[in-house]
Order: structure tokens, then sequence, then C-alpha cells
């Protein structure tokens, strides 16, 4: 079914749906997911008869990553046939990017992908998905006219003088920054750190400031 799009969700989508759900094979370690039962991926094919409405946001695959290598190519066709009947708008997001090249999308797409940071030494520690570089050589591929996002979310320890820059070369139409919720003990920014990046990044794009940054960046509500 669709959900309500509610709790630490993006607040520009109004509904989730998740017609594939199930273990996620880039195993990170902060997945919000990771506190349910999970079972192996799987297509759920009652949800392809779901009403998907009109006039919504919805974000597409919220619970897994419904693009990543073990997810076969049928399944996600099947769910974006579905999509395209409905007169929505769609936010599909992975960290495999390089399979959005495989598909057409629905009108009123965007397509986002996930850069925590741009440490690429000591990431592998903490994600066994494709690391952030090669998710933004991705996602320079796709064509200038297909709107895009970049989630930098939970946000970790990054170099300062490249982060911005690395994220300009996407042309996002914009970026959703948050911090990591559940305490797994991630490598973090500064507060004075995460305003200068923001700061930077204004300089080309909007940027989404989700209420579980407060944590690291306090003053952010206050200025």
């Amino acid at each position: 079914m669709m959900n309500v799009s509610k709790g630490n969700m993006y607040n520009f989508a109004t509904h989730t749906w998740n017609p594939i759900s199930g273990r996620c094979i880039h195993d990170c370690v902060y997945c919000y997911m990771k506190v349910f039962p999970q079972k192996e991926i799987h297509l759920k094919e009652k949800e392809l008869k779901t009403d998907l409405g009109r006039g919504n946001f919805i974000f597409v695959g919220s619970s897994t990553d419904m693009f990543a290598e073990d997810v076969p190519y049928e399944w996600i066709k099947k769910v974006l046939d579905v999509c395209k009947k409905f007169d929505n708008k769609y936010l599909f997001q992975s960290k495999n990017p390089e399979r959005f090249l495989e598909f057409v999308f629905p009108p009123n797409t965007i397509l986002g992908t996930t850069i925590e940071t741009n440490d690429m030494l000591n990431y592998p520690k903490y994600s066994k998905a494709p690391l952030p570089s090669w998710r933004l050589s991705a996602m320079k591929k796709l064509p200038r006219e297909i709107d895009k996002m970049i989630s930098i979310e939970p946000i970790m320890y990054f170099e300062s003088s490249t982060f911005a820059l690395w994220i300009h070369g996407v042309l996002p139409k914009f970026v959703s920054i948050g911090a990591d919720s559940k305490n797994h003990c991630l490598p973090e920014p500064s507060e004075e750190k995460i305003k200068g990046l923001i700061a930077e990044l204004e300089m080309f794009t909007e940027v989404k400031i989700k209420k579980n940054l407060i944590r690291l960046a306090p003053s952010l509500w206050k200025d």
C-alpha cells in the first residue's frame, strides 16, 4: 500500500510506496530498516494494483534500494510501468545510480543518490554500496533535462575543499542534508564545517535541511 510520508522522511514527499522490499545488499551500518526483520529482496505483485492517485509526490522504494544489482530488471520495469499510469511526481533514489541509465522514467521524476562524504578511504567501513565517487560519476551521465537531487544523509566527516565542488558537477535541483538519527558512532563533521558546506552549496542550488541535523548544527535553527 501507499503510505503517507512521516517521521524522518523527506518533508517534500507526500507518500512512500515500496512494491520492492527486502534485505538490501548494500548493508549500510546506519540503515534505519535494520531494526525490522528483513526477508530476501522480493517484488510484491499485489502492490502493482495500487491506485497511486494524482497530484502526489511519491518516494518510490524508500525501504530498500530497488536499483541495487540484485534487483531484476523486470521487477523495476513493472514498477515504473505502474507509475506511468498516474499523474504524480516521483522520487527514485539509489546508491547504484548507474542503473538509472537502463530505464525510461515517468514524467515529473526526480532521480537522486546519497553522498554521505568524500572520504573514500574510510567509507567502506560503513557500507558495501558503490563508493560515493562512483555514484557521482553515474549521476553526471544522466541527461541534463532530468531533475536530479543529492542526499547528504547521514552526513559524515568530509574534506571541505572538494565536497561542494563534487556535488556541483551533478547540477542537482536541490540537496537534502541530514544526520545520523540512531547513534551509529559515525565520524561526523563539526558545526562550522556543516555551515560552511551549506553556504557553498547555496551558491548553486537549493539546500533542504532535515530536522535531525539540529544535533550537529543547532545554530542553524537560531540564525
